[in-house]
């Protein structure tokens, strides 16, 4: 098998997955209201700056910090919100593990990945 046949494969397998749908369906939800879109957005791009500053060595900007912790207590209090980011985290966990049993098959230490 070609290994690009196949990676396609794999792409078609997790769309059709449970989790996957699970998460298209929570997303339309959330995505409905676009206060919810607008606000996840947020979450999502300040959350990235974070990260990228941490992983850069730069301590994080503390009003950055505080607007994330802001929007995330809204968005844990939208059922909406809640079952879409906690949905996305089911999606990011199978891409994870996709991605170890791909480490592992290459023979590539992946353990200064881990947290």
């Amino acid at each position: 098998m070609n290994i690009y046949d196949g990676a396609h494969a794999l792409a078609r397998a997790m769309k059709e997955s449970d989790e996957f749908i699970a998460y298209e369906a929570a997303k339309q939800v959330a995505f409905e209201n676009e206060t919810n879109k607008t606000l996840i957005h947020e979450y999502k791009k300040l959350q990235m700056k974070l990260q990228v500053a941490a992983a850069s060595g730069v301590s994080p900007d503390a009003e950055a910090m505080d607007r994330l912790q802001k929007i995330a207590s809204i968005l844990q209090f939208s059922p909406e919100c809640a079952a879409y980011l906690y949905a996305e985290v089911r999606i990011q966990k199978m891409l994870a593990d996709i991605f170890k049993i791909l480490g592992d098959a290459a023979e590539l230490d992946l353990d200064l990945l881990q947290a």
